[in-house]
């Protein structure tokens, strides 16, 4: 028989981070409209979080659930993979989606701007990997992190979010 995205999908459990809005958001409708249940990660954005999550859950009841969190704080990041994993028994995708954006024109980038962009952009998705890869590996499961175009061609006063997104 043949096989489709979303029979490849059903069941499986998927956590993105920043997923309140924009390229967040649409992956996250994507995953769950393909079957998956989804972890939907938010920091500052409760609103538009708990929209989408009540929007998941009225299409498939108990498939979404909301996990906030501040990346940059290195221990909570295994919590939230934890916790994902407690709801459903289970991890099978991690999308590294959140993301800082923001200018630094050299001769202006502070300390707290470095750890800010780079804790962000880099340090969170590796550490939140190394977290999730327990759970991964056992149902073979994937990690997506997101970059874009800044990565191979750096914007012109952007070089800390460069830098991040090239080393994703």
């Amino acid at each position: 028989p043949i096989t489709t995205e979303s029979d490849r999908l059903q069941g499986k459990v998927a956590l993105i981070t920043g997923a309140a809005h924009r390229i967040g958001a649409a992956t996250t409708r994507l995953l769950h409209q393909a079957g998956a249940c989804v972890a939907i990660h938010y920091r500052h954005s409760r609103q538009g979080a708990e929209a989408l999550c009540a929007e998941l859950n009225h299409a498939r009841p108990d498939s979404a659930i909301l996990l906030q969190g501040d990346l940059l704080e290195s221990d909570h990041l295994a919590p939230l993979i934890a916790t994902a994993v407690a709801a459903w028994g289970r991890l099978d995708i991690l999308i590294n989606n959140a993301s800082t954006f923001y200018s630094t024109p050299i001769g202006q980038i502070t300390t707290a701007q470095w750890e800010d962009l780079i804790g962000t952009n880099l340090r969170a998705p590796l550490l939140l990997s190394q977290a999730a890869a327990p759970y991964l590996k056992p149902q073979r499961g994937v990690i997506v992190n997101m970059v874009d175009i800044h990565a191979e061609r750096p914007l012109k006063g952007y070089p800390l979010y460069s830098i991040a997104k090239a080393k994703a």
